[in-house]
């Protein structure tokens, strides 16, 4: 399987981290804003094309499937591009920044019947593994999540702390990762608001935000976002169930009285984006849908497109 990657910043070397750990998978190319910062990557990947246009990569016929982790405002178009490329693809999430978008992403995807995937990581995390597989047994319902996502951001940085060219989003990309999140372990949405605090003055966007969700299956979510969170960074998720009370933090699970539960066993590896790659390598050589394809977390989209309207936008 041979790969290209597109957008070689903090998140896009933790999907070649994953990618190194998986058998039969070589990186070709990777595109980059800055051509020196692509070739820097591809020395250290051994990858033998780099560049700074996706299109290049897109014509070569040593390339298979796209990994896309470039800003969120190309996410669509470039997914419909690798497509029409005939290279199956996998997009960082969000998958848009709008709902027309994202349509018009799964309708490329039904014509050309290739794998579009989309990086929504929690359904790969083995703590929300653990969890989705009680449901799935039937020995554990959720009746309320609360979390929290939050960071300390007040410039356009990524998680490296290098400086970025483009502006992050709580609704459309952090709130995403929830509201897949919420409606893959309890049910359609059903119901959802949204409220904001100030804009920042230089960088035009909501610094503070809580959404509400319900699904169909009468479960409650509490969604807290903040960049002016200077204190504990990342997303805390807090299951309360019928049988249990679970905390997750990422690969990591404890119970509601902060006991470790002992997830190892759960997947092959404990790191929730390599497992999301080795889905995506799968269900390309095994010609199926894989799980967080565009199509499963298509309704998430809708329900931000919704919310984005309560907003006035």
């Amino acid at each position: 399987m041979r790969i290209a990657l597109a957008g070689a910043g903090a998140f896009g070397e933790k999907h070649l981290d994953g990618l190194k750990l998986i058998d039969g998978v070589e990186i070709v190319s990777i595109i980059s804003r800055r051509a020196e910062q692509a070739a820097a990557v591809a020395a250290k990947y051994g990858a033998r094309h780099s560049g700074t246009d996706l299109a290049e990569a897109l014509a070569r016929d040593d390339v298979d499937a796209v990994i896309l982790c470039t800003p969120t405002q190309m996410h669509a178009a470039q997914a419909i591009a690798c497509m029409e490329a005939g290279k199956h693809v996998q997009v960082e999430i969000p998958l848009a920044d709008s709902w027309a978008d994202s349509q018009a992403v799964l309708a490329k995807q039904q014509e050309t019947g290739l794998v579009c995937m989309v990086g929504h990581t929690r359904r790969f995390n083995p703590s929300h593994q653990y969890v989705h597989n009680r449901i799935k047994a039937g020995e554990f319902n959720v009746q309320q999540m609360d979390v929290q996502t939050y960071f300390f951001r007040r410039q356009n940085m990524n998680a490296k702390g290098e400086p970025r060219s483009w502006t992050d989003h709580l609704l459309w990309h952090h709130a995403a990762h929830t509201v897949d999140l919420f409606a893959y372990q309890a049910g359609r949405i059903v119901k959802a608001n949204v409220i904001e605090g100030p804009h920042h003055p230089e960088l035009g966007i909501a610094m503070d935000m809580s959404i509400q969700l319900k699904a169909e299956s009468g479960a409650i979510c509490t969604l807290s976002l903040s960049f002016n969170n200077d204190g504990p960074l990342g997303t805390f998720f807090r299951y309360i169930g019928d049988t249990a009370t679970y905390i997750a933090r990422y690969d990591d699970l404890v119970d509601g009285r902060e006991n470790p539960i002992d997830v190892s066993g759960v997947d092959v590896s404990m790191n929730g984006i390599e497992l999301q790659d080795r889905e995506f390598i799968a269900a390309i050589r095994e010609g199926r849908e894989p799980n967080a394809s565009v199509a499963k977390v298509l309704d998430c989209y809708r329900v931000l497109g919704e919310l984005e309207q309560q907003l006035g936008r």
